[in-house]
């Protein structure tokens, strides 16, 4: 998963996997091309199914909670795994199949866990409740080889925040795909948003 190229990652709750083509080519030509399929709704391997095809389109699944739901990403198509927690076994089964994966931490602890097995990308999460920009900024100073994603809490008010730190590769959000519009099939509403989420990002990344 290349995140210099795509700093921004929306988190897409689908209730219909019948929504994932409009969804997929609202992404694409939105100019965020990468859809994160939380594993919160039965749909969800059926979606990362369907968004698969889309050649033009990174997919993943995220919300894995346990290797169940890694392999059922995997059959599916999937293409990288987040989880919201540091979960070994989850960890362990990703990399056994290949693919990046991107565990939730928040504590030097949890990151010093993933440096064991390897892995120096990192979701943090909910960055919002455990300090944000300014608690990434400092995690940065014992762990100047980590990357993180942070995700929760984020939006365009505050995406400068965090797009400016040297050690954030990416940012996941939610704020460019509103359940409702994906739920209603509101392809303009959603291609609008990752416009100008786009726009900010790359904004952004050219003054960092």
């Amino acid at each position: 998963m290349d995140l210099t190229k795509n700093p921004i990652v929306p988190v897409v709750v689908i209730n219909d996997a019948a929504r994932a083509e409009m969804l997929g080519e609202a992404l694409v030509t939105g100019g965020v091309p990468v859809a994160e399929v939380t594993f919160r709704t039965a749909a969800a391997p059926e979606a990362i199914r369907r968004l698969s095809a889309n050649a033009d389109l990174l997919v993943g699944a995220g919300t894995v909670l346990n290797v169940a739901q890694v392999d059922a990403a995997v059959d599916a198509g999937a293409k990288f795994i987040v989880s919201p927690g540091f979960s070994v076994d989850v960890v362990k089964r990703a990399q056994q199949h290949g693919l990046p994966v991107f565990p939730g931490t928040v504590t030097p602890s949890e990151i010093m866990a993933a440096l064991d097995l390897g892995l120096t990308t990192l979701k943090f999460f909910p960055a919002g409740i455990y300090g944000g920009a300014k608690a990434l900024k400092a995690i940065g100073a014992p762990f100047p080889q980590v990357s993180f994603i942070p995700t929760g809490g984020v939006s365009l008010s505050n995406l400068g925040d965090f797009l400016s730190l040297k050690n954030v590769a990416a940012v996941g959000g939610s704020w460019m795909v509103p359940a409702d519009a994906v739920d209603r099939g509101d392809a303009d509403t959603i291609r609008t948003l990752c416009r100008e989420a786009a726009e900010a990002a790359a904004a952004l990344r050219g003054n960092r």
